[in-house]
C-alpha cells in the first residue's frame, strides 16, 4: 500500500505541468469573457461581508469583545473579512468538488495521466484565486488597525493554508469519485456547505459559544470537533496579535490537524477504491 501511494505521488509530481496547464485553462475560461475579470473574485465575498456586518455586527451585536482600535466596528469588520475570504475559497472547492471528474471526463478517458491530477487541479485553481484576494485583505488589515504578529505569520498562517488545502483536497477526492456513481451527492453537498458555514464560526467569534453559560458542555465539545472551526480561527488570529479569544483551543487545534489528515487519507483511499468503477461510468 505504501509503495503504491509513493508511486502514485511520484507520478503526479512528474505530471505537475499538466496540473499547471489545467489551472491556467480554468482561470482563463472563467475570466476571458468577463468585463470585470479578477474583480469578480472580490465582489461576491465583499458583498457578503457587508450584509453579514450589518446583520451580525450592528443588529445582533456579535462584535462585543472584539478589538476596537479602528472604532466600535472596525475590529469586527476585519474579523469578517479575514474569515469570509478563506471560507469563500473553501466553499467554492466544495461547490465544484462533486463535478471535478465529470467536468474533465473527456480528458480522463483520453489522457494517460494519474487521475488524481484532475481533483488536484480543481483545488489548485481555487487556491490561486484565494492568493489573488490577498492584496484586498492586506488593505483591510492596515486600514482597520490589524495587528499582525510574527507568530501568526510564521506559524498560524502557513498551518491554516496547509490544512485548508489538505482538507479541501481530501473532500474533492472523495466527492468527485462518489458523485460519479451517486449523483445525489452534489445536492447533499450544497446542504452540507450551508451547515458548515454556520457551524464553523465564520460570522461570530467562537468564544461566544465556548464561553456561553447557555451552551451545554457536550455541545461546546462537538463545536470544537469541527476541523474547519479551528482552521478558520487560525486564518484570523494572524491579524489580531494579543487577542487570545481568537486563538484555537487545544481541542480545536488537534481536531483541525487530525481531521485534515484523516480527510485526505479517506478521500484518497475512496478515490483509488472507486477509480475503475468511475472510469466505466465516464
Amino acid at each position: 500500500m505504501e509503495v503504491a501511494v509513493a508511486s502514485r505521488t511520484l507520478a503526479v509530481w512528474e505530471h505537475r505541468k499538466v496540473v499547471g496547464l489545467l489551472v491556467r485553462r480554468d482561470l482563463k475560461v472563467k475570466y476571458q469573457q468577463s468585463v470585470l475579470g479578477y474583480a469578480w473574485t472580490m465582489l461576491e465575498p465583499m458583498a457578503m461581508t457587508l450584509v453579514y456586518f450589518f446583520v451580525f455586527g450592528v443588529i445582533l451585536e456579535a462584535n462585543r469583545g472584539m478589538p476596537d482600535d479602528a472604532g466600535a466596528y472596525g475590529g469586527f469588520l476585519l474579523f469578517l473579512v479575514a474569515g469570509i475570504l478563506p471560507w469563500t475559497t473553501f466553499g467554492q472547492i466544495l461547490g465544484e468538488a462533486p463535478r471535478a471528474m465529470i467536468t474533465h471526463s473527456k480528458l480522463i478517458t483520453t489522457m494517460k495521466v494519474p487521475r488524481e491530477i484532475f481533483p488536484l487541479a480543481t483545488v489548485g485553481t481555487k487556491f490561486v484565486e484565494y492568493l489573488l484576494t490577498w492584496p484586498v485583505l492586506l488593505v483591510f488589515v492596515f486600514a482597520l488597525g490589524g495587528r499582525p504578529s510574527v507568530e501568526g505569520l510564521l506559524l498560524w498562517l502557513p498551518l491554516a493554508v496547509v490544512l485548508t488545502f489538505m482538507f479541501g483536497l481530501g473532500v474533492t477526492l472523495f466527492l468527485s469519485s462518489v458523485n460519479v456513481l451517486l449523483r445525489d451527492v452534489e445536492r447533499l453537498t450544497r446542504i452540507l456547505t450551508r451547515l458548515l458555514f454556520y457551524g464553523s464560526a465564520i460570522l461570530f467569534p467562537a468564544a461566544m459559544v465556548l464561553d456561553s453559560e447557555d451552551v451545554p458542555g457536550w455541545a461546546a465539545t462537538v463545536f470544537q470537533l469541527n476541523p474547519l472551526m479551528g482552521i478558520f480561527q487560525m486564518h484570523r488570529t494572524v491579524w489580531f496579535a494579543g487577542f487570545e479569544e481568537l486563538t484555537p483551543t487545544a481541542l480545536a487545534l488537534t481536531s483541525s490537524v487530525v481531521g485534515s489528515v484523516l480527510m485526505l487519507i479517506i478521500g484518497y483511499w475512496t478515490f483509488r477504491r472507486l477509480e475503475m468503477s468511475v472510469l466505466k461510468e465516464l
